[in-house]
């Protein structure tokens, strides 16, 4: 038997607990043993919950536990998330997590850390929610030859769009709608503003450049200027308005470049047909030319099943370090500008290449 912890009982930290919980027989069978929830940190009380007795406040419990082998940071943010997950690692234990802020911005060093202790740090669940993507790039696309990646990787801001698109229903309304539904946080500007897709997208560039990209360096527009007048010029025209994270690489140089904006994206291009809170990624490489990947790119269930695929590899691994495509920290790689053309037809909604956006910043 394995015992884990969970840092953070949000969202994707009750939905992890819910799934390995669930799906405990079919996960005592990928990892070849049981899988038990020993500890839970949250500040909060929980009243009520089937895991209430599990809570703890000091992560000093977990952290002096020997027993205790996977860490599953679903807290968010920077801090106090690096300091625990690097506690963690520093006495052996792996960590996976679904933190896409603490990953861009320290998932460098975090490897090493796991590296120098034979554990694992592993971050499926960052990017595209349920979507089993970092791993088919790291493992199954290892030999290919990467050149580009186009993603809808922001489903709040793809909700959106689509109820412009087929409602008429201007920005404002569409936004209200959203935080309604329960897919905008109260303060939606790192949906809207682009900021979550280009920190996605940094992660991915990273994986496909085998260097470091670091979300600062993506040219960023949101979708806060585009207008149902945009969406119906773009109907009229066979197109379809997507706020995209793009990276391109080019095979001879190794250069990479980056860019989040609203995209025009042709009919025949797979991207096109994803609407409301799903994602869509297209990878396009040498051998087996596109790859298209579609799904949940976020929500309780899908992300924290992202987050017990990446448990059950680290107790499979148990005293190794999975490799998780991440490089040096200090291997570093200046984006170039864009060629003339965007992969798969696409377009910029308001022309240009990008060059005028403005850096994002932490």
């Amino acid at each position: 038997m394995t015992n884990i912890a969970i840092l953070g009982f949000g969202t994707v930290g009750g939905g992890t607990a819910q799934v390995l919980d669930v799906q405990k027989e079919r996960l005592r069978l990928a990892a070849g043993g049981e899988i038990r929830v020993k500890y839970i940190l949250d500040i909060r009380d929980f009243p009520g919950s089937p895991w209430e007795d599990r809570l703890v406040r000091d992560i000093n419990v977990i952290l002096d536990d020997p027993d205790v082998k996977v860490v599953c940071e679903t807290m968010g943010g920077k801090e106090p998330a690096f300091t625990f997950t690097r506690a963690a690692m520093e006495r052996g234990k792996s960590v996976c997590t679904s933190n896409k802020e603490l990953v861009d911005a320290f998932g460098p060093e975090l490897t090493q850390t796991a590296k120098a202790h034979s554990c694992s740090y592993l971050f499926e669940a960052s990017v595209g929610g349920g979507i089993p993507l970092l791993r088919t790039l790291r493992d199954s696309c290892r030999h290919e030859d990467i050149t580009s990646v186009a993603g809808i990787l922001n489903g709040t801001c793809n909700y959106i769009l689509t109820k412009m698109d087929r409602e008429g229903t201007d920005f404002a309304d569409a936004l209200r709608q959203a935080q309604e539904n329960g897919f905008a946080e109260r303060n939606p500007d790192a949906d809207i503003l682009g900021h979550d897709t280009a920190r996605k997208l940094a992660i991915l560039a990273s994986l496909i450049s085998g260097r470091r990209v670091r979300f600062e360096q993506v040219p960023c527009q949101g979708i806060t200027e585009v207008s149902t007048a945009d969406l119906k010029s773009a109907r009229a025209r066979g197109k379809a308005v997507k706020l995209l994270g793009i990276c391109q690489r080019n095979p001879q140089t190794g250069d990479i470049s980056v860019m989040t904006a609203p995209c025009l994206v042709p009919a025949d291009n797979p991207l096109y047909g994803v609407n409301d809170v799903f994602n869509g990624v297209l990878v396009h490489s040498g051998c087996v030319d596109d790859l298209m990947f579609y799904g949940r790119g976020a929500g309780k269930m899908p992300t924290a099943s992202a987050v017990a695929a990446d448990v059950v590899e680290c107790v499979k691994n148990a005293g190794h370090t999975v490799e998780n495509g991440l490089t040096d920290p200090d291997d570093t790689i200046t984006p170039v500008p864009f060629p003339s053309a965007l992969p798969g037809g696409i377009e910029l909604l308001h022309g240009g290449d990008g060059s005028s956006f403005p850096r994002v910043r932490s």
